[in-house]
């Protein structure tokens, strides 16, 4: 399909063209701004295979495991407003994303996942079906926003892995739709949320698996990690409600217009941490191949006093070293963040882009 542009009437028309690519795909990445339609897709494409429970008139999903808000929905706090005292996030029992709960020791299976994130603990009582939290012997506690969507998370992981795992109860999985897990979540986790992601999928070969985001940086790192992965740039046409796809396989990413705006943004807010090299690192990796080069370092404006741009060369690969090693942000020091303003800044020059791309309004309409 090369980088053009393909054009889909609906979105179920759009599922069903991602649901015949994984038949000789594993993995699809896509990137879509907020209000494009992703949940609204993933749902399109867990509907393809839905079917009807005899006598309960409860419509299920057959083949598909899946993530996104609706999911998320899935749990709802009861804040004991009478006392205030036993606040516990409620399950939706009816949901069979619930199924087999306590056979399954589903405590056992999420704490492993929970500890790469968390600092709190949790129980879950199968008989009321809730679960409370608990942080330094301080029991039924509120966790943040952010904690409960890493919990929520991290409960996915757990079924993810029993399908994987080919256990009875999720034998009907044929694939996995994640949309956005990194929703509240700060860059940090942002990082370790898609490494990890990685390297779970990365180890199963069965299921089929798509992921749909709007965040950048998880988008660059899942596109790192999982190298044949089919991936597109998703954009809806406000006018004739048609959706279309650029598949950014055999071209620089076209989502990397997405990185470099955020890169000028963080640049001009100073707001600079050592990951941001790595972005930088690969945008100049993919620039350099594009244009036939054969490292990097030739895309980096050599200066008359420095004409092999050594300098920026080894600053770039010292602070980008490491895949994901920078689990805990570090700002830059000073004078870095002057290089890699200058870095950044030559580049921009060099290879020109359209400045409607990282306008505010041009992000909006699509």
């Amino acid at each position: 399909m090369n980088a053009q542009l393909v054009t889909f009437a609906d979105l179920t028309s759009l599922a069903t063209h991602l649901q015949n690519t994984l038949a000789n795909k594993k993995f699809i990445l896509l990137f879509a701004y907020n209000g494009t339609g992703k949940t609204r897709l993933s749902c399109a494409f867990k509907d393809l295979a839905k079917r009807t429970i005899t006598g309960e008139n409860e419509d299920i999903t057959a083949d598909t495991l899946y993530y996104n808000a609706f999911t998320e929905d899935l749990f709802f706090w009861d804040n004991d407003i009478e006392n205030d005292t036993q606040r516990v996030l409620k399950l939706n029992r009816n949901s069979r994303f619930f199924n087999g709960l306590q056979e399954l020791e589903m405590e056992s299976r999420i704490r492993p996942f929970l500890s790469r994130y968390a600092d709190f603990d949790f129980s879950i009582d199968y008989e009321a079906w809730s679960i409370s939290f608990s942080r330094e012997r301080i029991e039924h506690i509120k966790v943040s926003r952010g904690e409960e969507n890493i919990f929520i998370w991290c409960f996915f992981l757990a079924i993810a892995q029993l399908a994987i795992d080919k256990q009875e109860r999720y034998a009907w999985v044929k694939f996995i739709y994640i949309d956005d897990p990194i929703s509240s979540l700060d860059d940090n986790n942002a990082i370790a949320v898609a490494s990890h992601l990685a390297q779970l999928l990365k180890k199963q070969s069965d299921i089929k698996t798509i992921i749909s985001t709007h965040h950048t940086l998880f988008f660059n790192v899942m596109c790192n990690e999982l190298k044949k992965a089919e991936k597109y740039f998703l954009c809806k046409n406000n006018e004739n409600r048609e959706y279309t796809i650029r598949n950014t396989s055999d071209t620089p990413f076209f989502h990397h217009v997405a990185l470099l705006k955020e890169l000028c943004e963080v640049a001009e807010s100073g707001k600079l941490y050592t990951y941001h090299f790595n972005i930088l690192r690969n945008i100049l990796e993919k620039t350099a191949s594009f244009h036939g080069f054969e490292h990097f370092s030739a895309c980096i404006k050599q200066d008359r006093d420095d004409l092999d741009g050594t300098i920026h060369k080894r600053l770039v690969n010292l602070l980008s070293h490491g895949n994901y090693s920078l689990f805990e942000p570090k700002e830059m020091l000073e004078d870095n963040k002057v290089y890699f303003k200058k870095i950044l800044s030559d580049f921009m020059a060099t290879y020109r882009f359209n400045p409607e791309l990282f306008s505010e309004e041009e992000r909006t309409e699509q």
